[in-house]
């Protein structure tokens, strides 16, 4: 397959009306709900990454027809693609070739333009650390190229109206902290403590937890002294999980504002 029309009508094809019930109560798709009219054809992730194996090559011009596509899954699809894509042109031996730094600042680039059109929290783990956490470990060319430039851009979605923007500055830290780098965590970790959806406060715990774990727990336990009293407990509960049954019940009978 190489063009998005082709990849969309072989995944129609493969609509499946009882998986695809099952899809829309699991992604909170109903009224008031953070996936509310969110439209499913029913497959099962495996299935969509025998698409993207098929179609990993194609122009990047034609991912955007799928990134804005009415269905999860071909949406899921494009940005699996971008993924595939970014990964190839990663390796430890382009890693600073110019031509494979251009390429991934333009699947970068692509991503960042579509981000609101990972509109679950599937679509985002899926893709934020594997595209966004891993430029930032990389060398690049746009802006100065500095970490300082990459803050900006992470920034700009942590500080976004956009939940699902929001979510990509937490989550992408997941490949920084897997790299042995805690600073990307801790700084999103504190800017969107306070942040007032449950979404996030899993998000948030989740990478706090995964910090801990890869880096160091020494800074986890610092930053839950500085900030546990303030914590949403959820956000709490996720971080402190890998830690003895004693810690965990020391942090969680501390006093909560």
């Amino acid at each position: 397959m190489t063009t998005a029309k082709e990849i969309i009508a072989y995944m129609e094809s493969l609509r499946n009306e009882s998986q695809r019930q099952v899809l829309m109560g699991f992604f909170k798709t109903g009224p008031g709900e953070y996936g509310e009219g969110d439209e499913f054809l029913g497959l099962k992730v495996p299935q969509t990454r025998t698409v993207v194996k098929s179609a990993k090559n194609i122009p990047l011009t034609e991912v955007p027809e799928l990134l804005t596509s009415r269905w999860h899954e071909v949406r899921l699809c494009g940005l699996l693609i971008l993924v595939t894509q970014f990964e190839k042109q990663a390796t430890k031996r382009l890693e600073h070739d110019r031509e494979a730094m251009i390429r991934r600042d333009e699947l970068l680039s692509t991503y960042l333009k579509y981000a609101e059109q990972a509109n679950n929290w599937d679509l985002v783990d899926l893709s934020a650390p594997k595209i966004l956490g891993h430029w930032l470990l990389l060398p690049t060319t746009l802006g100065d190229g500095t970490d300082d430039y990459k803050r900006q851009v992470i920034d700009q979605l942590a500080q976004s109206n956009n939940l699902w923007r929001q979510r990509m500055s937490i989550v992408c830290t997941w490949k920084t902290s897997q790299q042995g780098d805690p600073s990307w965590c801790l700084r999103y970790a504190e800017i969107l403590l306070h942040h007032p959806h449950d979404l996030m406060h899993k998000a948030v715990g989740w990478m706090l937890r995964e910090m801990g774990k890869r880096v160091s727990m020494d800074l986890l336990r610092e930053f839950l002294r500085l900030h546990v009293h303030e914590m949403p407990r959820t956000t709490l509960r996720y971080a402190i999980e890998k830690m003895s049954d004693a810690e965990r019940k020391h942090w969680i009978s501390l006093p909560h504002t």
